[in-house]
């Protein structure tokens, strides 16, 4: 069986090493467009930030992993699929035929359509070629703005402060990670990264950038508040959309990104999608989604590659999560953390210390939490989300104190309750 996958990313990586592990009898091909080994983005800010060196984000370690493990590497773009044919053109003209076909091109970040942000030093930062631009002229005391304050925002937010910029931060909703968290935690996070020296506008718009200083070598950043912001850099982390672009005419059917079924199958009978790229079934909702998050991918990646192999496997929906240190504090969201309608919550919040906690229910199922600042309960909370057990009297317990979120996740899934002692 012949086994081609565009995309060298964690979706990928994974399914070309479950396809060798599980058939070893059978071809495997990653084609990925970048001239690098194949990396992880989320290990761009450690980069910027000094704790790593540029191999430090590749995901195998030796340079040799992918040819000892009989898995071919080709460094091109694909530039058209023949879904009648199986058979690829890439942009150097050769073709490649497949038998079994996984997409995970994964994702591109979005340029907002403001006047100035193709100027030089106007970055995104997606790639290794952009984690370079930015480590070359985000030095310590350079004037750095950020636009954009979701997760991908925030976790470069973290790498530029440890490198000493003055950073200042744009976000046009009213709060940090409006995705994520809600008023009160993302107002949390707002506030701690001012007390750590970070000048953060929210509610705001960049509206124009233009060239400024001696030569035009600096930037000026003009904002809707009428504000004027000083850069040596901007970096624009205003989200991503799929990598699809490439697909049009192949007949694969392609909504916010590659539509697929249970088993992460296209509607072409070899085709399968995979991570960023792929609208996937949401475990929360049941409904179809794209879920730009590494863990969907690495679980997007081994459930395709079974389903490739004939061995049938179900997706039964990836639970959506993010976790994220901004400046020391912890901060995460799990499942419907917004809630959902008829729904019971409550929350528990320390301004001073930085803690909170909302918990989510629908009936006595839990399905959805935020927390700041208490890392303890990370692996709890998403375990009675994912298991979607029934809580009984510990809904009310919760209810009342939601810090007891150790004892309930002990209660249910380990049969102890009734040696729970109830305050």
């Amino acid at each position: 069986m012949n086994h081609v996958i565009i995309g060298a990313g964690p979706a990928g990586v994974l399914a070309a090493e479950t396809l060798r592990k599980t058939e070893p009898s059978s071809s495997v091909l990653i084609i990925g467009e970048e001239k690098e080994q194949p990396y992880s983005r989320m290990a761009l800010p450690y980069y910027l930030n000094d704790k790593i060196k540029e191999e430090g984000t590749f995901l195998r370690k030796t340079a040799t992993h992918y040819s000892d493990n009989g898995i071919e590497l080709i460094q091109d773009r694909v530039s058209t699929i023949n879904t009648n044919s199986n058979m690829l053109t890439l942009e150097n003209n050769s073709e490649v035929s497949f038998d079994k076909l996984l997409i995970a091109t994964g994702s591109h970040p979005i340029s907002p359509p403001i006047p100035g942000i193709d100027l030089p030093n106007v970055h995104s930062c997606w790639t290794l070629k952009d984690g370079r631009n930015i480590a070359t002229k985000a030095k310590k005391g350079s004037n750095v703005v950020l636009m954009g304050a979701g997760f991908i925002g925030c976790i470069v937010l973290e790498a530029l402060a440890l490198r000493g910029v003055n950073l200042t931060v744009v976000e046009m909703e009213d709060r940090m990670v409006p995705r994520m968290m809600n008023e009160t935690s993302g107002g949390l996070i707002k506030k701690w990264c001012q007390e750590k020296g970070v000048n953060v506008f929210t509610s705001t718009k960049i509206e124009s950038i233009e060239k400024a200083g001696l030569l035009g070598k600096g930037l000026k950043v003009n904002l809707d508040n009428g504000d004027t912001l000083k850069a040596d850099v901007v970096i624009s982390a205003t989200g991503v959309r799929s990598n699809t672009q490439f697909l049009e005419g192949s007949g694969i059917e392609i909504d916010q990104g590659i539509l697929v079924n249970d088993r992460l199958r296209t509607n072409h009978e070899h085709i399968y999608a995979a991570g960023d790229v792929c609208q996937g079934k949401d475990f929360s909702t049941g409904e179809y989604s794209v879920q730009a998050i590494q863990p969907t991918a690495a679980d997007h990646g081994r459930i395709a590659a079974m389903n490739m192999l004939g061995r049938d496997t179900v997706h039964q929906g990836s639970v959506n999560m993010n976790v994220l240190d901004s400046m020391g504090l912890i901060s995460s969201s799990y499942g419907l953390w917004m809630g959902v309608a008829g729904g019971d919550s409550v929350e528990l919040c320390d301004e001073e210390k930085y803690r909170y906690i909302s918990l989510q229910f629908q009936d006595d199922v839990l399905v959805g939490a935020q927390a700041l600042g208490l890392t303890q309960h990370v692996g709890v909370l998403r375990g009675l989300i994912q298991t979607k057990v029934k809580l009984g009297k510990w809904k009310e317990h919760l209810i009342k104190d939601p810090t007891r979120i150790m004892e309930a996740y002990l209660a249910n899934t380990q049969a102890i309750g009734h040696n729970s002692k109830v305050l």
